[in-house]
């Protein structure tokens, strides 16, 4: 009776080395030339049964399967290399070396730093080819198809070596296409090896080999297969990852992070100063019977909280990476929380900042009509309703966010940390018009806003003083109103590199430029500063209210 032997593996069989992927947890039984194997199987895998007998002898198999739910099957008809024909004739030859400064990936996502190079091959004529290596050293070889990722390398997989165990280089037997894009990478068996290394390629035409520069790496994070596309953005995590010394105190980082962070400071105690002055400017309540001076002191808040925000937001970027001993769950709620509550102050205080320039239009247009009353009690609806609806705009990234931790082990084992964005095309594509709309409509309706109240107020005093042309009115009235245009102008330049910086690939590497974006993302906060100078300064009666407010704080203090 002919004797069987099944075997079981997990994703791909080398007939090479028969111990790799064996699946060993199995209970083997029978006879007469019969088989039973008992394992337990994980869904959603992909698994090889093969099936021999002794040397020489051929037979009909057939095989059964019984479990808990259905099997399918499908027969492997790859041939052997050895079976093959192919010309013998050498095409061509490419010669290259693995070096310190060659890039390094995860090969077999188990272990780093493995040195590679890619080349790019064009294939003249469809057919089988072969492709040769040699090398001082131990070396691998992959084929892909389309494309290289080093951060996925089954990703496009179309071929890679097997050899015995004597081999020291690998050889291929593939079948390619024309106008088919290959790339070919060369790496070797262990970690941290160099040496030189030769291609020969043989087939039924010329195969040119062109060293091939992979896409960027700096799309992605993560290592040995576990990554994440980086999403469209730069955040401050971003810009100031790379210049943050790991495990050392403040005295101990560079100078550059040093100067951030005094620059933080100035900028939060410049943020209180400014909301201080503009609430002992707007709790008169001479100056809140209309609108504009209730948007205008909760406005004065949410500044105070928008430079707050950021200030919380850089020193959590900074100490969470100084110090990696901070518990996980504080920084994932810091990473899920701070920028979307630094966004809603953000947007919040440049809405009412329109709001403000919505009212004065409004009070132009009205004139006499205006009613001081409704005015006041539209304001404070808007302002209890107001932060629910960009919440409700900006709700997908307290959603999407998640903190993804990475271990490397080189030299030591390192813990990296990031805070994620993971977005589906169609939110990616939503998250961009929802940034774009709160950074930009504000300023336009600011911007609308004083156009028309310049050329409404032209309007109506042309009425009334016949012997001035129209063109003198508005001229006269741009003078008097030129800081309603300039101010919104300003707040929209201010604005810009942190609308340029959200909307920026994600392969951009903000350590290349750190200087340019540490600047325009802190410029981009100034607008908050600045309500103050915006709003109470140029104008006659917020000033003059301003400082009576002061002589009376003044008296209060004294007596």
């Amino acid at each position: 009776m002919k004797t069987m032997y099944p075997y079981i593996y997990t994703n791909k069989f080398n007939p090479f080395d028969v111990s790799k992927n064996v699946l060993n947890d199995r209970e083997i039984s029978g006879d007469q030339g019969q088989f039973k194997v008992t394992a337990v199987l994980e869904a959603n895998m992909m698994y090889v049964i093969v099936v021999t007998t002794s040397s020489s002898i051929t037979e009909n198999v057939s095989i059964q399967v019984s479990g808990r739910s259905y099997t399918g099957f499908n027969r492997i008809c790859s041939p052997s290399v050895i079976e093959i024909k192919y010309s013998d004739d050498v095409q061509s030859k490419y010669s290259l070396q693995l070096t310190t400064n060659s890039q390094t990936y995860s090969r077999d996502c188990r272990k780093s730093n493995y040195y590679y190079q890619t080349i790019r091959m064009h294939v003249m004529e469809t057919g089988y080819y072969a492709l040769i290596s040699s090398s001082n050293t131990n070396t691998f070889g992959y084929i892909y198809e389309d494309d290289f990722n080093p951060m996925n390398p089954v990703e496009n997989l179309l071929k890679q070596d097997y050899r015995a165990c004597s081999s020291r280089d690998f050889k291929f037997i593939a079948y390619l296409y024309t106008d088919t894009k290959y790339i070919l990478v060369v790496t070797t068996s262990s970690p941290n090896m160099t040496g030189k290394f030769s291609i020969q390629t043989s087939g039924p035409s010329n195969i040119t080999l062109d060293p091939y520069t992979q896409i960027q790496t700096s799309c992605f994070i993560g290592q040995k297969c576990q990554f994440y596309k980086k999403s469209i953005g730069i955040i401050l995590d971003d810009i100031l990852r790379d210049e943050i010394q790991l495990n050392m105190t403040m005295t101990d980082q560079t100078i550059l992070l040093k100067i951030n962070a005094a620059l933080t400071m100035i900028m939060f105690v410049g943020g209180f100063i400014n909301s201080l002055l503009s609430l002992i400017t707007f709790q008169n309540k001479d100056l809140r019977q209309i609108g504009c001076g209730v948007y205008l002191l909760a406005s004065s808040i949410t500044s105070f909280l928008t430079i707050s925000m950021f200030t919380v937001k850089f020193w959590f970027v900074v100490l969470t990476q100084m110090n990696l001993s901070i518990p996980v769950s504080v920084v994932r709620g810091g990473c899920i929380l701070i920028e979307p509550l630094l966004k809603l102050c953000l947007y919040l205080d440049a809405w009412l900042n329109a709001c403000v320039a919505i009212e004065r239009a409004i009070l132009v247009f009205k004139g006499i009509n205006f009613n001081k009353q409704k005015s006041q009690r539209i304001a404070r609806w808007i302002i209890l309703i107001l932060p629910f609806c960009i919440m409700g705009s900006i709700i997908h990234e307290p959603i999407h966010r998640e903190l993804y931790e990475m271990k490397t082990e080189t030299n030591k084992v390192d813990i990296d940390r990031w805070c994620l964005t993971r977005y589906s095309p169609s939110v990616q594509q939503y998250n961009t018009i929802i940034l774009f709309f709160h950074l930009v409509a504000p300023c336009i309706v600011n911007l609308c806003s004083a156009l028309f109240i310049i050329f409404g107020s032209a309007r109506q005093r042309s009425t009334a003083q016949t012997r001035r042309t129209i063109r003198e009115h508005v001229y006269h009235q741009f003078n008097e109103h030129k800081h309603l245009l300039i101010s919104p102008i300003i707040l929209l330049i201010l604005s810009l590199p942190r609308l340029i910086m959200s909307m920026l690939s994600e392969c951009v590497n903000p350590s290349n430029h750190r200087l340019l974006f540490i600047f325009g993302y802190f410029i981009s906060f100034t607008p908050s500063m600045l309500i103050f100078i915006v709003f109470v300064l140029p104008s006659a009666l917020y000033r003059k209210t301003f400082q009576e407010s002061v002589r009376r704080w003044r008296r209060l203090t004294h007596q």
